[in-house]
């Protein structure tokens, strides 16, 4: 069951940009990295997506049911962490959050409690007096309170101290084995790397890859490191295969995919002080990605 479907969703801001044609789904239980950077389109694709603003043309459902129609109905059963966010400064955060929970008409103390112990949050704290990572805290215990079927998360580990973000990812994954679907919206690869199982790659509003994290990460794409005594012609491996390419004084870099005997042929040819072959991290596919397409 595909717990979010996303058909050519576009949105237009007149002459700026908004989004194209975007789709994908998300399927029950996944986690599901939305990846690009930021301005690609991210943001508008997830508050489209919840009914915060209308779609030019497309569609979006949630749980099987039209976004626009069913909104008021869905979102009781979601749990949403926009990037930034804004609290009445004047409250204190548990005053905030048992407001919060009071949309939801169930009893969420416990949780709240239990929430705020992980992530390290007092309670007894006025919103106005606690520093951006500490609001942030605020804004995971808000979107977690109610036990939400699905998860979205809107470039979340901003302003967390590595510490506390490895506790976030770690209460994700409880999350997720309890059967909730995330939807994990970042320009951090890392991130996405560490938590999700298929992702999608936006650019420039468009989305220009939807793919396996396996299958990004397989071993089609080898990172080759060169260093020779001798200077050679800077497209001397500019062959098929062959992405990212870099020749500076006696060094070469590259990507290569595809027959590695060949790409083998051309260095025997050269004279080498060094060679390394590694497996790319998943910001060079990224950023291969995002040249190809450019």
């Amino acid at each position: 069951m595909d717990v979010i479907e996303i058909k050519n969703l576009t949105k237009n801001y007149g002459k700026s940009r908004g989004i194209i044609d975007v789709s994908f789904n998300v399927e029950e239980g996944e986690i599901f990295g939305f990846i690009g950077p930021n301005g690609a389109g991210k943001s508008t694709t997830i508050r489209t997506l919840l009914s915060l603003i209308s779609p030019s043309s497309g569609s979006a459902k949630i749980f099987g049911k039209d976004c626009r129609e069913f909104g008021p109905e869905i979102k009781k059963e979601i749990g949403y962490l926009p990037s930034e966010v804004f609290y009445y400064d004047k409250m204190k955060v548990i005053d905030l959050l048992n407001y919060s929970a009071s949309f939801y008409k169930k009893d969420c103390s416990k949780r709240i409690k239990e929430l705020a112990e992980i992530m390290d949050l007092d309670l007894k704290k006025r919103i106005d007096d606690l520093s951006f990572g500490n609001k942030k805290k605020v804004g995971i215990v808000q979107g977690l309170l109610h036990d939400p079927k699905l998860i979205i998360l809107d470039e979340p580990t901003s302003g967390l101290d590595p510490l506390m973000q490895q506790k976030f990812f770690d209460l994700l994954r409880e999350e997720n084995i309890k059967g909730t679907t995330i939807l994990f919206s970042s320009h951090i690869l890392s991130e996405v790397q560490k938590m999700c199982s298929r992702v999608a790659i936006i650019k420039e509003g468009r989305i220009i890859k939807l793919e396996k994290m396996s299958t990004l990460k397989d071993n089609n794409y080898k990172k080759f490191k060169i260093e020779i005594d001798t200077s050679i012609d800077k497209n001397y491996f500019k062959i098929k295969g062959v992405n990212n390419l870099s020749v500076k004084d006696n060094v070469i870099t590259f990507l290569f995919k595809g027959n590695i005997n060949e790409i083998m042929k051309k260095i025997s040819s050269v004279d080498i002080a060094n060679l390394y072959i590694e497996e790319p991290d998943l910001e060079e596919i990224f950023m291969h990605y995002y040249e190809k397409e450019g």
